[in-house]
């Protein structure tokens, strides 16, 4: 598969994503971007394009509790903490947009991690 089919076909996933989000009747989504070393999370208002409240597995390491564990329980306790942020400032239900990576993995951790700490989707 050479590069242009493969940029193609990430285009084509988020699109399909993003389609489906402006069809939902909610105001909010989690927004999520990976890269090899660290995960990141944000509640965006899809109204106003604001940021509501973000987390990151780069937080989760500067905290003093941290302890070494593997990029999928980070990424389960970065959705966890995203969560109990979003409870503090009263957010119940949003949608989940994982852009262009699969549902699998971390990404499917991170989700787990925030249904777990209370968000609904």
């Amino acid at each position: 598969m050479n590069n242009i089919n493969l940029i193609d076909k990430y285009t084509r996933r988020t699109n399909r994503v993003r389609l489906k989000l402006k069809k939902g009747s909610r105001k909010r989504k989690i927004v999520v971007y990976r890269t090899n070393k660290f995960i990141w999370a944000q509640i965006v208002d899809m109204l106003t394009g604001e940021t509501m409240v973000s987390y990151s597995s780069k937080v989760l390491q500067k905290e003093k509790t941290y302890k070494k564990i593997d990029k999928k329980t980070q990424a389960f306790q970065t959705g966890e903490n995203l969560a109990k942020l979003a409870k503090k400032k009263n957010i119940k239900n949003v949608l989940f947009d994982k852009g262009k990576y699969a549902y699998h993995g971390r990404v499917k951790a991170l989700a787990e991690g925030a249904r777990k700490g209370g968000l609904k989707f």
